[in-house]
C-alpha cells in the first residue's frame, strides 16, 4: 500500500458507482526496445494485457492490488478504492480476457489477497478496519478471521504471506498516517487465535514475502525506500532484521514485493508504473516498465507469476484506469510470487 490510500480511505463511504469494464482500450503507447544491460540491470518492457477498472467518480482514482492465480488458472485481483456495492474482488479468465465480480460489501478497503495452503480459502486484508477476512474461493461465505488489537493497537494490515503450515504473516502499516516508524510484522496462527509481533519500528510496512526456503521474510518499507530481511528460522550468526536493499527510486516509493523460484525480489513502485528486480544479495538485475509514451498510469502495485511458468501479470493503476500488464519473469513463479 501507499500514500494514495490515505486519500482514498477518507472518502470510501461516499464513493460513487464503479463502471467495470472487461477488455477495454489501453492507454496511448509507443514502441520501446529493451535496454541493454547496465549497472542498474536490463530493461524489460511489459505489454498491455487488459483494462479491469475505470476511475471512480467520487475519488478520481482506482487502485488494483493483490493479484493471485488460483488452481483453476484464473487471476483474482482486489480494487482498494471500490465503493460499496461495486466489485471489490474481481476474477479474470486470462485465456478469454473476461473479468467478473466475485465479492463486494459496504465497508471494506481490501489491499491484498492470498489463498491459504491450510484451508484453501481466499484471505483479504482490510486496511480501513484493521481486519483480516476470508472468503470461499468463489467469493461466498465471508468470515472474519482476525479483528483484535495486537499489543494494544489495531493493525493497519497491508500485505499478507502464508508459511507452509498456513500461519499468516501481515505487514502492519501502523503509524503511516502519523508519519512515524511504528510499522510492524505480525504473525497470526492459522486458527486466528494468537497474534505475535515479530518486528516493529518499521517505516510504513508494505510488502511482505517469504524467501524461497521459508527461512526469512523480505519486507518493504514505503517511506524509507528500503527492503529489510527478517529471519524467522534460527540460523547461526542471525541477530534479527537488517536492511537488505536500499531502493534508488527517485520520487517513487517501495510498494508490494514478490519472490520467484530463483530467489529474485520483484519490488513494485508507487509513483512509477514499474518494478525493480534484485537478486537475494541486492544486485539490481532488471527494471520492468510499461512502454514509453504510456500516459495516465502512476503505480505498479504487485505481480503474480504463473506457478511453474514465467508469465507475469502486473497490476498497474492511475487516472487511465486499472490495468493488467504482462512480461516474462526472470524465473518461474512459486507461492511467494503469487498473491500477497
Amino acid at each position: 500500500m501507499r500514500r494514495i490510500r490515505n486519500r482514498s480511505l477518507a472518502v470510501l463511504a461516499t464513493l460513487g458507482a464503479l463502471a467495470l469494464t472487461g477488455c477495454g482500450t489501453v492507454p496511448h503507447t509507443s514502441g520501446e526496445a529493451a535496454a541493454a544491460p547496465s549497472a542498474s540491470g536490463r530493461g524489460i518492457t511489459a505489454r498491455p494485457f487488459m483494462r479491469l477498472t475505470t476511475v471512480h467518480e467520487a475519488t478520481g482514482m482506482t487502485l488494483l492490488e493483490g493479484p493471485v492465480l488460483g488452481e483453476d488458472g484464473r487471476l483474482t485481483v482486489v480494487d482498494v478504492t471500490a465503493p460499496p456495492g461495486a466489485p471489490k474482488v474481481l476474477r479474470v479468465d486470462v485465456r478469454k480476457k473476461v473479468v467478473r465480480k466475485v465479492f463486494t460489501d459496504s465497508r471494506g478497503a481490501y489491499t491484498s489477497a492470498q489463498f491459504s495452503p491450510y484451508d484453501g480459502r481466499l484471505y483479504l486484508s482490510d486496511f480501513a478496519h484493521g481486519e483480516i477476512v476470508s472468503l470461499a474461493p468463489d467469493g461466498s461465505e465471508r468470515r472474519a478471521f482476525f479483528t483484535d488489537e495486537v499489543d494494544g493497537d489495531r493493525m493497519q494490515p497491508d500485505d499478507i504471506a502464508f508459511d507452509r503450515d498456513g500461519d499468516l504473516y501481515v505487514s502492519d502499516a501502523l503509524g503511516m498516517s502519523e508519519g512515524k516508524a511504528r510499522g510492524r510484522v505480525v504473525r497470526i496462527d492459522r486458527d486466528g487465535a494468537d497474534a505475535t509481533v515479530l518486528a516493529d519500528g518499521l517505516a510504513a510496512t508494505n510488502g511482505v514475502s517469504f524467501d524461497v526456503d521459508y527461512r526469512g521474510l523480505w519486507i518493504s518499507e514505503l517511506t524509507e525506500n528500503r527492503i529489510s530481511y527478517l529471519p524467522v528460522v534460527e540460523r547461526p550468526g542471525t541477530s534479527g532484521r537488517h536492511t537488505a536493499v536500499r531502493v534508488d527510486a527517485g520520487i517513487a516509493q517501495t510498494d508490494s514485493i514478490a519472490v520467484d523460484a530463483d530467489g529474485n525480489l520483484y519490488q513494485a513502485l508507487h509513483g512509477r508504473p514499474a518494478m525493480v528486480v534484485y537478486d537475494r544479495y541486492g544486485e539490481r538485475l532488471a527494471t520492468v516498465k510499461v512502454p514509453a509514451g504510456t500516459e495516465g498510469l502512476e503505480s505498479a502495485t504487485n505481480v503474480a507469476i504463473t506457478p511453474g511458468g514465467t508469465k507475469a501479470y502486473m497490476t498497474v493503476s492511475g487516472p487511465a484506469g486499472g490495468y493488467l500488464y504482462t512480461f516474462d519473469a526472470l524465473a518461474a513463479g512459486i507461492r511467494q510470487s503469487n498473491g500477497g
